[in-house]
């Protein structure tokens, strides 16, 4: 069983900058991790992915200003998000998929989820 907790959200003006961080409770070295957010009324969407070997997938619409990456020594996985726009305004979900290929941009092949963190992004 791995717990994630995320941290890192909160209320920030359009163009701003956040870093997320999702810490796990064990050793994620064989996991593909993801970051995924929810809005109001939509569902859950994929964000950005990150193998075991560090092999990086983004959504199109933060392709350029988000970046994950992850520190297997302290077992943790970040999101830095640049250009932040009004429309990132979501609950962001850090999750773990026990696999050694391509992260998987399907919510429904994760094993693990965290709580999430808001993100509000003013206009």
């Amino acid at each position: 069983q791995l717990q994630l907790v995320e941290s890192g959200g909160g209320l920030v003006q359009h163009g701003s900058s956040l870093r997320l961080s999702c810490a796990a409770s064990g050793n994620i070295f064989s996991y593909a991790m993801g970051w995924f957010r929810q809005a109001p009324g939509k569902e859950r969407e994929f964000v950005a992915g990150i193998s075991w070997s560090g092999s990086e997938a983004y959504a199109d619409s933060v392709k350029g200003r988000f970046t994950i990456s992850r520190e297997n020594a302290k077992n943790t996985v970040y999101l830095r998000m640049n250009s932040l726009k009004p429309e990132d305004t979501a609950v962001y979900f850090c999750a773990a998929e026990k696999s050694w290929t391509v992260p998987s941009r399907a919510s429904n092949d994760y094993d693990y989820w965290g709580q999430g963190t808001q993100v509000t992004v003013s206009s």
